[in-house]
């Protein structure tokens, strides 16, 4: 395990957030644990790791904005069209369908996914 300088990983940090927010950060370190804009705590490695998600979601923001534009068009429709949508709205809400969602086989899946040589608890 290398270590990491504490000032370059901030200063890319920084550099990754402010080109994909548009707006520098304010990080706050205590004890080895830096809180970014008064999130959660995370240690440097934490932060390293993040720059790269930071670097990946530039064509995410560019996709928001294509979806901003077909929003705004939709608002524009006239309230005739409006209020046929929300008399059909309350006729498809009879019964809520039950998920198969199951709290127990997603953390089995979830701790075999981070290391597959591992056992699940009993």
């Amino acid at each position: 395990m290398s270590k990491l300088d504490k000032d370059q990983v901030i200063a890319a940090f920084t550099e990754a957030y402010t080109a994909a927010n548009g707006k520098a950060p304010t990080i706050e370190a205590k004890g080895g644990w830096y809180s970014v804009d008064g999130g959660k705590n995370m240690r440097l490695a934490d932060l390293n790791a993040m720059i790269a998600d930071l670097g990946s979601s530039k064509p995410a923001k560019k996709t928001k904005a294509a979806e901003e534009k077909p929003k705004k068009a939709a608002e524009s429709k006239p309230a005739a069209e409006k209020k046929a949508a929300k008399a059909t709205a309350p006729k498809k809400a009879k019964k809520k369908a039950k998920s198969n969602f199951s709290v127990k086989a997603f953390w089995a899946e979830k701790i075999l996914e981070q290391s597959p040589d591992s056992k699940l608890p009993r």
